[in-house]
C-alpha cells in the first residue's frame, strides 16, 4: 500500500474516571484495535482537537477528521474500521429492577462517606467524592426529567453540578431517595407501556430508548463501584457490596477505575 494510503491512526480521548471513557477503551482492545490514549485532563492538545471537530466532550473516538462519541458504539466501530455486531440486552423491566438496585446500594454507601471527606477529590480528576455521589442518582433524574418533561437530555445536564441546596451528607441521601422513588413511579404510571424501540433524541448520538435505559442502568452501576472503592481506600468496608449479580446482563466495564491509571 503507497504510504500515502496508509490509514491515520485511530485515537481516543478521554479523562480517568469517566466510566464511558473505560467502556470506549475497553470495547477497542477487546476488538484488537489499537490506538492512540489521549487524557485530556492532562494533555493540552487533545483539548484543542477536539475543538477542532467542534466538540467539548469525551469519550471520542477519531481517526483523521471522522470522528465519533465513544457511546455508541456501532459509530465507534465505523470509524475503527470493523464490524460489531452488537449485544444482547436485558428488557426493560430487568433494567429497571437493576437501576433499583444499583441506587438502593448507592444510598447505603453515601451513608458511609465521613462528612469530613465529601469534598475530597477523586485521583487525577476534577470531582469530589460528593459529586461522585451526585452523579450516581442525577443519571436517572436527567433519564426522568427527559421523559417526563421532555427536558434536553444532553451532555452538561450530567456533569455533577451540584444544587445549593445539597450540603450535608444527608441532604444527599433524601434527594437520591427522591430520585429513587420518582424512578420507580414513573415505571409503574408510564414506563412500562413504553415503545423502548422508538428512536431517542439524545446527545450522544442516534439511539433507541431502549439503549438509554441501558445506559442509564450501567452508567449509574459503574459509578456505584467507584464509590465502593472509594470507601474502601479509607479504610470503610461498602454496607452490602454490590456484586456481580446486582449487574447482571448490564454492559459493565471489566476494570472499575480506569485501565491505563490504578485508583492511588
Amino acid at each position: 500500500m503507497p504510504e500515502t494510503e496508509i490509514e491515520a491512526p485511530v485515537k481516543v480521548y478521554w479523562q480517568p474516571g469517566c466510566s464511558s471513557c473505560l467502556k470506549t477503551k475497553e470495547f477497542l482492545i477487546s476488538n484488537g484495535i489499537e490506538f492512540e490514549s489521549i487524557n485530556v485532563i492532562e494533555d493540552e492538545q487533545g483539548f484543542r482537537d477536539l475543538e477542532a471537530f467542534g466538540v467539548r466532550l469525551v469519550p471520542i473516538v477519531a481517526r483523521g477528521d471522522k470522528w465519533a462519541n465513544g457511546a455508541v458504539f456501532r459509530d465507534v466501530a465505523e470509524v475503527a474500521g470493523f464490524e460489531w455486531g452488537g449485544h444482547t440486552m436485558l428488557s426493560p423491566q430487568e433494567m429497571v429492577d437493576r437501576i433499583d438496585g444499583i441506587l438502593s446500594g448507592a444510598q447505603r454507601f453515601m451513608a458511609q462517606i465521613p462528612e469530613d471527606n465529601l469534598d475530597d477529590m477523586l485521583p487525577g480528576r476534577p470531582r469530589s467524592y460528593r459529586q461522585l455521589a451526585y452523579h450516581i442518582a442525577n443519571i436517572p433524574e436527567v433519564f426522568l426529567d427527559y421523559q417526563e418533561h421532555g427536558t434536553p437530555y444532553t451532555y452538561e445536564a450530567l456533569l455533577s453540578t451540584l444544587p445549593d441546596d445539597l450540603v450535608t451528607r444527608d441532604d444527599l441521601l433524601n434527594w437520591a431517595s427522591g430520585v429513587q422513588t420518582r424512578f420507580n413511579a414513573w415505571w409503574t404510571r408510564s414506563g412500562k407501556d413504553m415503545d423502548f424501540a422508538k428512536p431517542a433524541d439524545v446527545y450522544y448520538g442516534d439511539v433507541s430508548l431502549h439503549e438509554v435505559l441501558e445506559r442509564t442502568g450501567w452508567h449509574s452501576g459503574q459509578h456505584t463501584r467507584q464509590l465502593m472503592l472509594t470507601l474502601e481506600k479509607l479504610g470503610i468496608t461498602p454496607d452490602g457490596p454490590l456484586g456481580d449479580d446486582a449487574f447482571a446482563g448490564l454492559p459493565m466495564p471489566q476494570n472499575v477505575w480506569d485501565n491505563e491509571r490504578s485508583f492511588d
